[in-house]
């Protein structure tokens, strides 16, 4: 990082460097408080399982992120609001000194919620005054501005996919939105097929624009010929693949699969649930019925996998997708549309949910580009010591905030893990 400002800069030049940066950022914080409103003060406290974490945490950890890396270091007399958040609300920053434990984040019963209003307040109102008197030229106080960012939209569709895990595990299976929508009743869009010849490409970001450190830097790779289905697989899909003994046949499972399907019992994607024999699942509208032509969701990497190799195909490399990806625009089912789960596909040609509804497995594992370096600091530690043991998922999710992701970027998260909003399209080598 930059050394630390001795003093708030004035500024010399005109500031529409930071303005629309200023109005986002203000935008940003705005919305993770709007997607915290209907919930209760005790939804916000708990945490479901050692994986998600309790919405007031989330909303003081994005804080801390912004005081820890701007304010402390950049802002001449910034107060800390409190010393004792900086225990509580670090997440995985080594060099930022020890942490409450991950997994006993729903103990935090305080500070309470009315403190971490408070807390939010006191940074945005710092905020407010830094972006007012920052130079227009400290491009590295806009790089970390901007990673903030982004840094609390990955946590806006973390906090609603853990409130999704909460709730599902709730006997009353509450709903965080009322509005109930009706499953479509239609047959999903026929399966079909786009085919791409290959060949050395560019792969990374482009340079234009914000990027992650892992989506760099951009190189070229080599792609055989090969297929994309033209929509994501279906829960029609899936219950074709579980009434034909998916879950029962070890021959479909790697074996760290296999050893998880039998461990754990997994007779369907988490959430699933028969009733009256009807399959159901839990959604942020509650408990609703499996819509047949929706994107099968909160499912693992072993099981995107089983399905493809039950299928005869394969799951996408992650070079193949984004090249692919690169030829359509981004848009499609995410956090503005207020669906908040997938919806069937409504393309009749072409490629269709590249990005919104489900993050969509790859076949690749999460590793380093070549000449990746991790930056220094703190910052470095963001996604380069993940690197190992963890696949890579493309695309978005239905609750994914607007204009957050882009073709180069990478997701990724351990393969036995199905808690987020995971669906899968397949791939093929060319015929």
């Amino acid at each position: 990082m930059a050394e630390q400002l001795t003093k708030a800069r004035q500024v010399d030049a005109s500031p529409v460097f930071l303005l629309p940066l200023k109005v986002r950022l203000r935008e940003t914080r705005q919305l993770s408080l709007k997607l915290a409103a209907p919930l209760s003060a005790e939804d916000q406290c708990v945490q479901a399982m050692d994986d998600a974490s309790p919405t007031k945490w989330h909303l003081a950890h994005t804080t801390w992120f912004f005081e820890t890396f701007i304010l402390c270091k950049y802002l001449a007399d910034y107060k800390l609001f409190d010393e004792s958040f900086h225990y509580c609300f670090n997440s995985y920053y080594e060099a930022e000194g020890p942490r409450h434990p991950r997994a006993f984040r729903g103990l935090l019963t305080r500070p309470t919620h009315q403190d971490i209003l408070a807390y939010r307040a006191h940074v945005d109102n710092a905020l407010e005054k830094f972006m007012d008197c920052a130079q227009a030229g400290e491009t590295r106080i806009a790089e970390l501005v901007e990673l903030g960012i982004n840094h609390e939209q990955q946590h806006q569709e973390l906090l609603l996919t853990d409130i999704l895990a909460l709730f599902a595990a709730n006997p009353l299976r509450p709903a965080y939105c009322a509005q109930s929508p009706a499953c479509s009743q239609e047959a999903a869009q026929p399966l079909a097929w786009s085919g791409f010849e290959g060949g050395i490409v560019q792969t990374g970001h482009a340079g234009e624009g914000f990027a992650f450190d892992n989506e760099t830097p951009r190189h070229d790779v080599l792609l055989q010929p090969y297929r994309l289905a033209n929509r994501l697989v279906t829960n029609a899909d899936w219950l074709e693949f579980m009434a034909d003994g998916g879950y029962a046949n070890a021959a479909l499972w790697l074996s760290d699969g296999w050893s998880h399907v039998r461990r754990e019992g997994w007779l369907a994607p988490l959430y699933y649930e028969k009733k009256d024999s009807v399959w159901m699942q839990m959604s942020l509208h509650g408990l609703l019925p499996v819509d047949p032509a929706a994107p099968v969701t909160h499912i693992s990497y072993y099981e995107a996998d089983a399905f493809a190799r039950w299928a005869g195909k394969r799951l996408p490399g992650e070079f193949e997708w984004e090249h692919a990806a690169g030829l359509v625009t981004p848009h499609g089912n995410t956090l503005g549309s207020g669906a908040l789960r997938p919806l069937p596909s409504r393309d009749n040609g072409g490629l269709s949910q590249m990005f919104g509804d489900v993050w969509e497995w790859t076949g690749s594992a999460y590793l380093p580009y070549p000449r990746f370096r991790a930056a220094a600091g703190a910052v470095g530690e963001y996604n380069g010591k993940f690197m190992i043991n963890q696949h890579v998922l493309r695309g978005a999710s239905c609750v994914t905030v607007d204009g957050h992701s882009r073709a180069s970027y990478r997701n990724f998260f351990y393969p036995h893990q199905r808690w987020q909003f995971m669906g899968l399209r397949l791939a093929d080598d060319a015929r």
